[in-house]
Parts: structure tokens; sequence; C-alpha cells
């Protein structure tokens, strides 16, 4: 059986390019770098920080679809951090929504939960 992540690419669907890039890059204190579109199908890509061939380094990007409308969806990509409650602090100066404020899941560290500008529920993982 496999030991290491098999998760190697995360996209969060978003309706306002700029505005979900500056969310991110002012919650996460984080650049994020245009993507060429691969398809050809008019793909809009900003890459977080990463390295596609480092197993078990997960990178993605926020994506922008004409006709695939952000937010709805069921799936929550959890950033990790130090402190999530430091990054917690920074959601709704930069036009998200706090969902939920630090709270504990025991032995596995502590979990905040917030939406982006775009309606996406995201999560934010720490230790401590």
């Amino acid at each position: 059986m496999k030991t290491e992540n098999p998760v190697v690419w995360f996209e969060i669907y978003v309706d306002d390019l700029d505005r979900a890039k500056s969310f991110y890059e002012k919650v996460f204190k984080t650049e994020l770098s245009p993507l060429g579109d691969p398809t050809e199908e008019n793909f809009q890509m900003l890459a977080f920080p990463g390295d596609m061939d480092s197993k078990g380094k997960t990178s993605g990007a926020l994506v922008h679809v004409k006709d695939v409308k952000a937010g709805g969806n069921s799936t929550i990509v959890y950033f990790g951090s130090e402190d999530c409650s430091v990054e917690e602090a920074r959601v709704k100066e930069a036009g998200g929504e706090l969902v939920r404020s630090k709270m504990s899941i025991g032995e596995y560290g502590f979990i905040s939960l917030a939406k982006d500008t775009e309606g996406n529920m995201i999560g934010i993982h720490s230790m401590r």
C-alpha cells in the first residue's frame, strides 16, 4: 500500500480572478503567478507556489473559466499554517467571511473555516 499523499493538484474556481487573487495573497501572505492555458479553452489560472516534481507537496491554482460558477461545492482545501488564528484574522479584511473560528480537533491540531470572496469554503490547519 502506498504511504505517500496521492493528491498532486487542486483548483479553486472563481468568478473574479483579480478579487480572488487579492484575497489569497492577503490572507496567506503569498504570491500567485499566471499559468498558461494548456487546453486553449480560455482558462485563466493563477498558481500557488509549489514544486510539481516533489512528492507530497501539493500545489494548485485559482481558475476562471467562462460559464463555470464559483462556490457551492462540497470540497474543502485546507491550507497549512503555524497558527491558524493568524490567517483567520486576515480573512474579513481581505473580503472573505469567517465561518468558524479556530477550534480544536484534538490530537490533530486546530482548524478555522472561511469563505473566500467567491463563496468557496476553505480551511486553515495548524498544530498549535
